[in-house]
């Protein structure tokens, strides 16, 4: 589904956009080419998807590839995900851009895609075979341990504490809560989990599941004094049912999210500080790297997609890191406006 670019003065922008950006300017062809790249999340219809979506347009704007994300709803079904794969390779589409809820089930439809010669790039799955390159917004594991400090710093450095991922299956939110415990372990002596991790799908998922799991271990464990949620729905469902049980300011809830999801939180103080990276510049590193691979361009250590936050990734074997991540407080949610 190759579109050979006609007019010179398309050609001449999107080289003046690559120089301007200092490196493949978030996904430039040193070709005449451009591709259809189908961009398949977890699910859609929530704040962090729509972020990507508006990353999608502006790598489409830039490069003039054209970038689509998969339509659906905001259920995060593995099923629901091998139709919209399934629906990709049925059309033909050069590059796949997928952040697989369980990646283990997308194995065998991704080796599909790329028999039929479509680049496939994952995000926020390290381990996956049938991908050409997986892409971090960080080490994982590190961003993990980051969580955990944020959280001992709100709770003294003791007490009991609650991890929640939004799934078992979602190998980043395993990778983080390894982190966390781990980091807890080696640090702060005086914490220790009150329960085994939890999962807001347990509750049903999004933030009424977040809402319902966190309800729960808050009674069964009322020395609780402190949850992180992995999940970007999961802070603002604890959040809820800390108030409700009038432990706001005694439970301290951190994890990842976004302004406009938990700012009610933020600026009541409930939520003092959350970590995230902006879905946006993912969603076009993605894109970046894909083309960069289609395009049979090399892959290297310390590369710069000219995406913030990418600008200087380090990569392990088919894994590519990022240094993406950052905290929001009630102080700077100015400067994160999504």
């Amino acid at each position: 589904m190759k579109k050979v670019v006609a007019l010179l003065t398309l050609v001449l922008f999107t080289a003046s956009m690559l120089s301007a950006c200092g490196g493949t300017g978030g996904g430039g062809t040193s070709g005449g080419d451009t591709y259809v790249i189908a961009n398949i999340p977890k699910c859609v219809g929530i704040a962090w998807w729509d972020r990507m979506e508006e990353g999608n347009k502006i790598f489409s704007k830039n490069t003039g590839h054209t970038v689509y994300q998969a339509s659906g709803d905001a259920s995060a079904d593995a099923s629901e995900q091998l139709k919209y794969l399934e629906d990709s390779i049925a059309a033909g589409d050069d590059i796949i851009t997928v952040i697989p809820n369980d990646p283990d089930a997308c194995e065998t439809t991704l080796a599909k895609a790329r028999e039929q010669g479509i680049v496939v790039i994952s995000h926020e799955a390290e381990g996956m075979k049938n991908v050409d390159y997986d892409i971090e917004a960080f080490v994982n594991e590190e961003y993990g341990a980051h969580l955990m400090d944020l959280l001992a710093e709100q709770m003294g450095e003791e007490g009991g504490y609650c991890l929640m991922v939004g799934a078992f299956t979602m190998t980043s939110h395993q990778q983080w809560v390894e982190g966390a415990y781990k980091r807890q372990q080696e640090a702060y002596p005086n914490m220790y989990k009150v329960c085994e991790n939890v999962e807001s799908a347990a509750g049903g998922g999004g933030s009424d599941g977040s809402y319902k799991v966190a309800k729960e271990v808050i009674a069964t464990y009322p020395e609780v004094k402190g949850f992180i949620g992995c999940d970007m729905v999961d802070p603002p469902g604890i959040a809820m049912a800390v108030e409700e049980a009038g432990k706001a300011g005694q439970i301290a809830v951190t994890g990842t999210c976004l302004v406009s999801c938990c700012e009610e939180y933020l600026d009541n103080g409930t939520i003092k500080v959350f970590s995230a990276w902006d879905p946006s510049t993912a969603g076009q590193a993605m894109c970046a790297l894909g083309v960069i691979v289609k395009e049979g361009g090399e892959v290297y250590d310390g590369m710069d997609l000219g995406v913030p936050g990418f600008e200087h990734c380090t990569l392990k074997g088919n894994i590519l890191y990022g240094q993406a991540w950052f905290d929001g407080t009630a102080e700077n949610k100015g400067d994160y406006n999504f």
